[in-house]
Parts: C-alpha cells; structure tokens; sequence
C-alpha cells in the first residue's frame, strides 16, 4: 500500500517515512500544498495523511479541492485522508471531518494509533468490515502482517506480503505491471524491471499456482472467490 505524507517540518515528515515503511508501506513525502496536489495528480495512492499548517496554504484547502476533484485527469476524490495537527481544539477537529477527512490525529500522536487508523481507513475503502483478509483457504492479517495456508502460517518477504495484499484488494480487476508498481514503490525506490514477476512466481510458488492469473499483455488478478 502507498501512502503520501504531507508535513512541511522534516523530523516529523521523515520518522514517518520511516517508521511506516519498517510496517511495510510505500511512502512519499511532500512538504507543500503545491507539491502535494502535483503528486496526487501523477501517482496512485492509497491513502494521504495530511498536515494543516503548511507554507504555501491550509492543508484543509487541499483537501476540500481533492473532494471536489472530477476524474479521470484529477486525483480520486474518495482518496481516504487522515488529518495530522496540532489544532485539537473540539471544532477544529469537527470542522476538519466536515471538510472531508476521514480521521484526525492530534500532536504529538503514537505511530502505533496513527497505523491502527490507516489500516481502518483502508479496510474501509476496500469495503471491508473484517480486519482479516479471506480468500478460499488463505487469510491475510495486515496488522500482524500474518499469512496463513490452510490455517498454517507462511513466511512472506515484506514486498511480496504488499502486492499479495493490493491483488486480494482488487479482486478480479485486472492491474497493469506498471500499476502495481506504483501501488507497491515510492519515488526514490529502485525497480528491477521484472520485480513485480519475480513477486509473483514466490506467491505462486508458496500459496498455490492457480492463486494468480495473467491476462497475457495486460496484467494480473485474482478472481472473485466464486470464479
């Protein structure tokens, strides 16, 4: 899953980076409003946590633009958004959900809640209600960043685990070689250019041949559980 941070003080902007791709996210870093709605313009995220006070504007500005956004050309307009400031007073809070968050975080905050939140905000964008991930006789645990087989546990590298996790999120739509990159790597990433294929054929290998369809010059996908 790739993120977008949006922090204008580099401390902040950069122990997230970190911390979050230690857990196995994709993320960026932008420190401006102008930078920001440039990258949700050229790239595919799948969530943006966004600070308010930055140096060009209001990061609310942003948001309220994102929402009013009319694809194709313009980012998604239902891109989940978590709000992180330090504005905690009740109506600001209240003021940021009605302008089109979807969570707020004040602070100083934990990066354990600041996860626990993003892992729901995603959960609820892919139309999920239950934490764990099924899929015939595989379960996906993306907090734990578990996967087990038939009840038994499988080890999977952190890129491999991701791309498992983007396949079963988009089950039965077909995504592109190039699409899956950009779900799966951020800007400064190396990319083997048969990264992706080499993912693949480990999931292959270690859940099942079958797991994974190739729609020959087009891409991959795994069908609906009833296919």
């Amino acid at each position: 899953m790739r993120i977008l941070v949006v922090e204008d003080d580099p401390g902040i902007a950069e122990g997230l980076r970190a911390n979050l791709r230690q857990r196995g996210y994709a993320v960026d870093a932008c420190a401006t409003v102008a930078a920001a709605w440039g990258a949700l313009r050229a790239e595919a995220f799948d969530a943006l946590l966004l600070d308010l006070g930055l140096p060009d504007g209001d990061g609310a500005t942003l948001l309220q633009r994102l929402r009013q956004a009319a694809p194709p050309g313009l980012p998604d307009p239902c891109l989940p958004v978590l709000i992180m400031t330090a504005r905690d007073r009740l109506e600001q809070r209240i003021a940021g959900l009605d302008q089109g968050a979807d969570d707020y975080v004040v602070k100083p905050f934990d990066v354990d809640e600041l996860d626990a939140r993003l892992r729901a905000l995603l959960r609820r964008a892919a139309g999920r209600s239950s934490p764990v991930i099924r899929y015939r006789d595989i379960e996906v645990d993306p907090a734990a960043r578990a996967v087990r087989l038939r009840g038994e546990p499988v080890k999977l590298s952190p890129r491999a685990f991701a791309l498992l996790v983007v396949l079963l999120e988009a089950r039965a739509r077909v995504l592109s070689r190039s699409q899956l990159e950009e779900r799966l790597y951020s800007w400064d990433a190396v990319v083997e250019s048969n990264a992706v294929e080499v993912h693949i054929h480990h999931l292959r290998r270690t859940l099942g041949s079958e797991l994974i369809h190739t729609m020959r010059g087009v891409g991959y996908f795994i069908p609906r559980d009833d296919a």
